[in-house]
């Protein structure tokens, strides 16, 4: 897969399929239409294009508005790139680019740009100035302009009845099951292992600090959760805290994850940590005893779950 950082940047000498979005989490419905725009692109012997936009609109256009997302910008485009889609555009989003007329938008990006032949998009699209353009519009331009126009209908969108807005809902909620069955894959997080207070390693539970990068990474509610890694080609599961571990006086949250069977140091290395299966909410302890008791229950839990696995 190409990447290009604006479509100015963009540059191919063959034709176009193409679909426009923000695509965040890459789930089941989208890849529905991304299938779809791959499929077309190998029938008309064109290349399938993927126009996105970071930081996503809403972000841009109604501000302060604070903008959780599913997937960072490096996620989305492994995610992508594992799909087989030819190009990716990624254009910045300002306000200056949400004033192109839809006309513009369509003559000066979508034919002249891309050399698009088709373009595969949603039944709910809205594009141009003040997003009042729709799907009839872009029909109109595409007999103006000579390209072939496909709608992704309400109802094969609902057959499968996912949204980004659910998938965000569920992990606020701490509907890890329901949020993964949404995405096809197990949500994640990927950040820089960091020094904590080490008090894990005084009760027998070391765990390594997980520092997000990202603020617009959307965290799921605080609780103890299974998760897994991949380490030196190899998975490795454990349990993870995300809270501000009251037994200790916390007040900042932390996601801290303690390792199955593995003593290897892991201080500022990248961990990427997908999410299986939420036990319980985080509580306060009388002692650090009888947290102890607690996360030795929490690891039989754990371990009952991954033997199914």
């Amino acid at each position: 897969m190409k990447i290009f950082n604006s479509i100015q940047s963009f540059h191919s000498t063959k034709p176009t399929v193409v679909t426009i979005g923000t695509f965040d989490g890459v789930h089941l419905g989208h890849r529905k239409i991304l299938n779809q725009l791959i499929a077309n692109a190998k029938a008309m012997d064109c290349e399938s294009l993927v126009l996105t936009f970071f930081p996503h609109p809403r972000a841009v256009l109604q501000e302060g508005t604070e903008m959780k997302q599913l997937n960072t910008l490096d996620e989305k485009i492994a995610l992508l790139e594992h799909l087989g889609i030819d190009h990716l555009v990624v254009h910045p989003f300002d306000k200056e680019f949400s004033r192109l007329t839809a006309e513009e938008f369509v003559k000066d990006v979508l034919k002249d740009t891309f050399n698009l032949k088709k373009i595969i998009i949603g039944h709910d699209h809205r594009f141009g100035r003040n997003r009042t353009a729709n799907i009839d519009d872009l029909i109109v331009f595409g007999n103006s302009f000579g390209f072939e126009v496909e709608q992704i209908s309400a109802e094969t969108i609902n057959e499968v009845s996912i949204s980004s807005t659910k998938i965000r809902t569920a992990l606020e909620a701490g509907n890890i099951t329901l949020a993964n069955d949404y995405l096809g894959y197990d949500y994640a997080l990927t950040g820089k292992v960091t020094k904590g207070k080490q008090l894990g390693r005084t009760i027998g539970y070391p765990t390594a600090n997980i520092q997000v990068a990202e603020d617009y990474k959307l965290i799921p509610l605080n609780g103890v959760y299974i998760a897994k890694t991949q380490l030196h080609g190899t998975t490795v599961f454990g349990m993870m805290n995300i809270g501000t571990r009251p037994t200790v006086d916390g007040t900042s949250q932390t996601i801290e994850i303690n390792l199955f069977d593995f003593e290897e140091d892991l201080y500022n290395q990248t961990l990427t940590v997908s999410f299986l299966k939420r036990m319980r909410d985080e509580q306060k302890f009388e002692s650090l005893d009888a947290l102890k008791s607690q996360l030795a229950l929490d690891k039989t839990t754990a371990l009952e779950f991954i033997n199914t696995l």
